[in-house]
């Protein structure tokens, strides 16, 4: 039998990617993950108009994040282990709106996170 050498990656995700759908459709399962919060960002929405993207969430609007100087600013949301090539899945899913960069949380776990481009 032969073993997996990928290691789990951290995704943090405040949006559509908790959605059951969205991720059966990417990642080809159901993720389970933990609440967490991004500090010193702040969330607004984003109108998307790729069509496979709008087929896959339902959804015209999707929320995006940037940093902020806003005093006690945090966004929450769920943190996920997946594969590196489930990353790579999400990266596609992902319009030119947003850029993944990685973040340290609340819990002080570091993740990727896609926020505005």
């Amino acid at each position: 039998m032969e073993r997996s050498t990928e290691f789990p990656v951290l995704l943090f995700s405040y949006g559509t990617l908790q959605d059951k759908a969205v991720q059966l459709a990417n990642f080809g399962r159901e993720l389970s993950g933990h609440h967490d919060a991004m500090l010193g960002y702040s969330q607004r929405w984003v109108e998307i108009t790729d069509p496979h993207v709008l087929a896959t969430s339902g959804k015209t609007h999707h929320p995006i994040v940037a940093p902020t100087l806003e005093q006690g600013a945090s966004v929450d949301g769920m943190v996920f282990q997946i594969t590196e090539q489930e990353l790579a899945a999400a990266d596609a899913y992902e319009v030119s709106d947003y850029k993944r960069v990685s973040v340290a949380l609340a819990s002080g776990l570091t993740a990727w996170v896609y926020v505005q481009a």
